[in-house]
């Protein structure tokens, strides 16, 4: 990842936390501190002035919060949200938000958020990175192992008792239930979000309290799984 490196803002009203946030920066070999501000108001002077890759914001802040801040911008940076409180969580992710962190900060928190801006700027630049891991699991259609590679796989559908394989190059139908591939999938990369939807984390592009996206094709959430959804998101490395 030596080849990218992403101009940083950090906000938020409390100097300590900027402090720590600070230090983190400095300390990641892929990342550049422009500036750092206290309010939202400088922020948005300071933006005029300063191309910026990504900005680490807090959300409560005097005179303008940060979602406020958000929808007062013309061209939106990459944003990690950076907060004490965890009510915000799905309004952050409306704004198409990298990662949401809890405060205090861990090294460990702040890289994975990092390593996802990374790779979003990556994906928007089209620098090549490595390539996926080739894991792998093996499904019975028309008589026949099928290989279906996990990194090319967006989801899996139940459809009575079918289940549908949706993968970035083709889709096909094999005779099976949701359980057994839930039990083959690894947790770490995919998701059950709905009775009849396993989805990969990595294919997601946004969700909201009702619906997640993948491929600008609208799946289903359940209730019960939108606290699941953002914890594993926010795992992933």
């Amino acid at each position: 990842m030596e080849e990218i490196l992403l101009k940083c803002l950090v906000v938020d009203d409390s100097s300590l936390q900027r402090l720590a946030i600070v230090k983190l920066i400095k300390d990641h070999a892929n990342l550049e501190l422009v500036a750092e501000y206290n309010n939202a108001i400088e922020t948005k002077n300071g933006l005029l002035d300063n191309e910026i890759d990504l900005i680490f914001l807090d959300i409560e802040m005097p005179v303008l919060t940060g979602f406020e801040l958000l929808d007062d911008l013309p061209n939106k940076p990459q944003i990690i949200f950076v907060t004490g409180k965890t009510q915000y969580a799905f309004k952050a992710f409306d704004y198409d938000a990298v990662d949401y962190i809890h405060k205090p900060v861990t090294k460990e928190r702040f890289n994975n958020a990092v390593n996802k801006a990374i790779n979003l700027y990556k994906l928007k630049h089209q620098i090549a990175s490595a390539p996926e891991d080739d894991d792998y699991i093996f499904v019975k259609s028309n008589l026949k192992n099928r290989k279906v590679f996990l990194n090319k796989l967006k989801y899996i559908q139940a459809l009575g008792d079918y289940v549908k394989f949706v993968t970035e190059k083709e889709n096909f139908v094999v005779l099976a239930t949701m359980k057994s591939f839930e039990e083959q999938l690894p947790t770490n990369k995919f998701l059950r979000t709905h009775k009849s939807y396993i989805v990969n984390l990595d294919k997601i592009e946004r969700y909201n309290s009702k619906n997640i996206e993948i491929d600008k094709q609208k799946l289903p959430l359940s209730r019960h799984k939108k606290t699941n959804l953002v914890e594993a998101l926010s795992a992933i490395q």
